[in-house]
């Protein structure tokens, strides 16, 4: 019997989730085969630690079933259940909601299959999404997200029982990667004397409110222009928030990397985080600041509060002139005694605990 991981796409846009589906995929019974499918594109190195994996390179219109694609949707479920039969699956888990209205038709006639959704952040679900989900037996079907905040927003609309599994690092294998402060700045290009270097580390969309960030980041440097900040990802926002830092003056105050394969190792080259979110459904970049001893300034989201409790440094959401008071007030701070706080708070080894019984029931109940 194996386990299927099924996934929407490799790719930076989806780091966080693989790493997520990583972790609790290495909790499986040792010996228990695993193969993750990805409908669309080729996956990251992490998940090909874990066994097999294959790009099925459907099309969006295809998986999505629009139109006169609606048409295939028979054919497409038929498609999933010859290939959960031909990898002898008995366990699936599933990256959201994208994914389970692709696979979870597919699961009505094989009631021997048990299936896990997992929700990383908020979503529109639709009267046919609940529709869909209460079909199934909780002895089929478990729905699971990565925060308390997410499990209790989900269930609330759904009606249905939500199963917390606050995903969490392995802190002992996060920082051996961890290289010294020098070195993660030589590999960022940070110049020598740059008073305090802020980072900034996720997708360069919306939700994640690096456009507040800039504009309360520029009015800091008029008292310290030695500052710098650097924000470090990738996404559909990176044309305009370029075209923001040329109409703010921030050339060479704010550096845009782009995508960075090893940013996981870097984070010691910042002498504070910063996390303007939006929107989140758990936040990795927490858990990998904290591990690394990075003080955070963070949205005063419910799911930051979750995790960092009253030893958070918090901001009020979209608050531009919250930001710039905030990071001003950073440079008072000793970041030594915020990380110790933060991290005591956290408390990384214990979380990563408890993450792990909590995969372990989930999978042996699958």
């Amino acid at each position: 019997m194996s386990i299927i991981n099924v996934m929407w796409s490799g790719g930076s846009p989806y780091a966080s989730v693989h790493k997520v589906h990583q972790q609790i995929l290495s909790q499986a019974s040792p010996g228990t085969p695993v193969k993750t499918w990805l409908l669309q594109h080729s996956a990251p190195a992490c998940l090909r630690e874990l066994g097999q994996v294959e790009a099925l390179k459907l099309s969006s219109r295809f998986l999505k079933g629009r139109g006169i694609w609606a048409l295939s949707r028979p054919w497409r479920n038929c498609f999933f259940r010859k290939a959960l039969l031909k990898n002898d699956a008995r366990q699936v888990l599933i990256d959201g909601l994208g994914v389970a209205r692709v696979l979870l038709p597919a699961l009505r006639k094989l009631p021997h299959v048990r299936a896990v959704v997992m929700f990383h952040g908020s979503t529109r679900l639709q009267c046919k999404d609940v529709r869909l989900l209460r079909q199934f037996s909780s002895e089929q079907l478990t729905l699971c997200a990565v925060s308390q905040t997410l499990a209790d927003s989900i269930s609330a609309d759904l009606k249905l029982p939500v199963v917390t599994l606050s995903s969490m690092l392995n802190p002992h294998t996060f920082e051996q990667q961890l290289l010294p402060r020098d070195q993660a700045r030589q590999q960022l290009g940070i110049p020598a004397g740059t008073h305090q270097v802020f980072g900034a580390v996720g997708r360069l969309v919306d939700s994640k409110g690096f456009d507040t960030l800039l504009s309360a980041f520029a009015k800091t440097l008029v008292n310290h222009p030695d500052r710098l900040l650097i924000i470090i990802g990738e996404g559909v926002m990176r044309a305009e928030l370029e075209a923001q830092v040329k109409a703010l003056g921030l050339q060479g105050k704010v550096l845009l990397p782009g995508y960075v394969d090893n940013v996981a190792s870097l984070y010691r080259a910042f002498d504070w985080v910063l996390i303007p979110s939006r929107a989140e459904g758990l936040g990795l970049v927490v858990q990998e600041a904290v591990i690394a001893g990075v003080p955070i300034l963070a949205s005063d989201l419910p799911v930051f509060y979750e995790q960092l409790g009253e030893a958070g440094n918090y901001v009020t959401v979209g608050d531009e002139s919250a930001w710039v008071r905030a990071i001003e007030a950073s440079d008072a701070l000793s970041t030594t005694e915020v990380a110790a706080r933060q991290h005591a708070s956290l408390d990384p080894e214990h979380a990563w605990l408890r993450f792990r019984q909590a995969c372990t029931t989930v999978l042996s109940g699958l």
